[in-house]
């Protein structure tokens, strides 16, 4: 039997606010713990919440970025449970009238487009955090991040891999971060995946039991613990079990997933409209005014850079991974105006140096105007792209601006027409029998012969010319 996965991703996304969503606690990682919860965030009696303005601000700049409907009048609700992290006994989150429903956003898997719709997109409070480790036989809770402000982003099940799964947090990712409502730190738990997977008969209409897998915090782990799980549903339904829907974590060391609970198709959190605050009415020039300062967005900015520079599709998503590295490229290009060498010279040596050393692009001590001209100088015949190369290691040393390197380094190409001829006859006459085995037919002594010509002139052969002439002199 053929199977069909069916993924749908629910993304807890920390708003990048100062103060907590319902209190004036700051939001800041790394605090001693329960120094950061104020009597608002542990719920002592007859405190009550008061909504952070920038929470909001962010919402809307979301439901902006990806075209999704704006809910003018939205409301919190209370969603009632117990557990030890949650001091109120509920979360304030929202329910019937979320602030964003909807949208939609474009994914590039394998060169092919596809969008993934979203569902919705709701504001709510993050609970506490329980400690077990530190404490042998007991349980330590953490309330610095009770109140927290989140927007969970709930996609539609709508993707069938985990490279499209992947591919959508990732496009998600990139937007959030670039708009400036999340700072993306997914260690610190700023952006948490949990992914709804199930499979069904190829052909079935109906889905199939779906298994939470919760709090994905890579990328990386995101795919194994869907591959993971798909093999293991479909091996069960193969082998004449049946799959019963759960939650369940993904454990890195083991690469396999493992339940935690099992989990009914309804909970009964008792949902209603939260009495302490009022409902939230957008007001139509505040909206537009946040529409008006959004930057231009990853997916513009990717036509664009298709359009003006001459990238790819696929380099074009890459060079929009962030918007540091957008920046950094457009500056490159605008420099050197030379844009798809400025996409290989950006993924290509910077990416792979910067890979090395473990710095992100705005860590990079080789200043994209500095690597603009250096581009500039294998466009005007200066270097080669093997001198520079050389020339790049001394920018990312800190050696200096380009033409200072190559004069302190004696880096120019060699391009005097005279010159090369020297070189080429003296190289010609010490290789007889490679001249006599291209002329007989043999293609790999010409390349040796230009090899020679390159090692003679120290590199600096212009390896243009070089073919040129040798051909010319060889007949």
């Amino acid at each position: 039997m053929k199977w069909e996965t069916v993924i749908g991703l629910e993304v807890h996304t920390q708003l990048a606010t100062r103060s907590k969503i319902f209190s004036g606690s700051s939001t800041a990682f790394g605090a001693a713990p329960n120094t950061q919860a104020s009597a608002v965030d542990i719920a002592l009696p007859g405190v009550l919440p008061v909504l952070n303005k920038g929470a909001v601000e962010c919402a809307i700049k979301f439901g902006l970025a990806i075209g999704a409907t704006l809910n003018r009048v939205n409301v919190f609700d209370r969603k009632n449970y117990f557990y030890p992290d949650l001091p109120k006994g509920y979360q304030i989150s929202q329910l019937a009238k979320p602030i964003v429903e909807g949208g939609a956003l474009t994914i590039l898997v394998d060169g092919e487009e596809i969008t993934v719709n979203l569902t919705r997109a709701h504001m709510e409070e993050d609970a506490g955090k329980s400690l077990h480790e530190d404490f042998h036989g007991m349980t330590g809770i953490d309330l610095n991040r009770a109140g927290t402000p989140l927007l969970e982003i709930v996609s539609e099940p709508e993707m069938r891999s985990s490279a499209e799964a992947v591919a959508y947090a990732r496009a998600l990712h990139t937007l959030v971060t670039w708009i400036g409502i999340c700072d993306g730190n997914m260690q610190e738990g700023s952006f948490r995946v949990d992914a709804n997977v199930s499979v069904r008969p190829v052909g079935q209409a109906e889905f199939g039991t779906r298994r939470e897998i919760k709090n994905l915090n890579s990328f990386k782990f995101l795919q194994q613990a869907i591959d993971y799980e798909v093999r293991w549903q479909i091996e069960t339904l193969e082998d004449g079990g049946r799959i019963e829907q759960a939650t369940v974590l993904f454990d890195p060391d083991t690469g396999e997933t493992r339940m935690m609970r099992s989990k009914e198709d309804a909970h009964d959190y008792r949902y209603f409209p939260d009495p302490d605050l009022l409902p939230v009415k957008l007001d139509e020039e505040w909206v537009e005014a946040v529409r008006a300062a959004l930057p231009e967005l990853p997916a513009a900015m990717q036509a664009r850079f298709q359009r003006d520079y001459g990238v790819s599709p696929y380099d074009a998503g890459v060079l929009t991974g962030s918007r540091a590295l957008a920046d950094y490229f457009e500056t490159v290009a605008k420099t050197c105006g030379q844009g798809k060498l400025a996409a290989n010279w950006v993924m290509g040596e910077l990416s792979a140096t910067l890979n090395k050393a473990e710095l992100d692009i705005a860590q990079s001590p080789v200043p994209a105007a500095r690597l603009g001209a250096l581009i500039t100088r294998i466009q005007d015949g200066t270097l080669s792209g093997k001198l520079a190369k050389q020339v790049f290691e001394g920018l990312w040393e800190g050696a200096g601006e380009v033409d200072a390197i190559i004069e302190a380094r004696g880096l120019k190409q060699l391009s005097d027409s005279g010159e090369l001829e020297t070189i080429i006859d003296e190289v010609l006459a010490a290789n007889p029998k490679s001249v006599e085995e291209f002329r007989s037919g043999k293609e790999k002594a010409f390349n040796a012969l230009v090899g020679q010509v390159m090692k003679a002139s120290r590199g600096k052969a212009n390896p243009a010319q070089v073919n040129e002439l040798l051909k010319r002199k060889l007949g």
